[in-house]
């Protein structure tokens, strides 16, 4: 007796497709309306007078942080299954950049 799966029915691996490519589009175009509210309340920071810099600088590295993590998981893919290695690798990048800038400004203003 033949066991039949889905992957010999082209209709079936079309349509799983097809959902997943608009599920994967709808996360995109909200990734990517988010970025430009993002850019948008950084460039009011900026601009509005009564922030103060001690203010404004933390709060648009903060929404920078946000944002590649949405270009990160959204647009690189970083959330699909077998991108671990990479992400371990980029995490582990930037941790080692974290604790070397770090290190080099408690150095300076020590």
């Amino acid at each position: 007796m033949a066991q039949h799966t889905n992957f010999e029915n082209p209709k079936v691996n079309l349509e799983y497709r097809r959902k997943k490519n608009a599920e994967e589009m709808k996360h995109q175009v909200i990734s990517f309306t988010l970025m430009i509210l993002l850019t948008l309340i950084s460039f009011f920071a900026v601009g509005y007078d009564k922030f103060s810099h001690w203010f404004s600088v933390p709060f648009i590295l903060l929404l920078a942080i946000v944002q590649v993590m949405f270009q990160l998981y959204y647009f690189m893919h970083m959330s699909h299954k077998g991108h671990e290695i990479p992400a371990m690798f980029m995490y582990s990048g930037m941790f080692v950049t974290f604790l070397t800038v770090w290190a080099f400004a408690t150095i300076v203003w020590w």
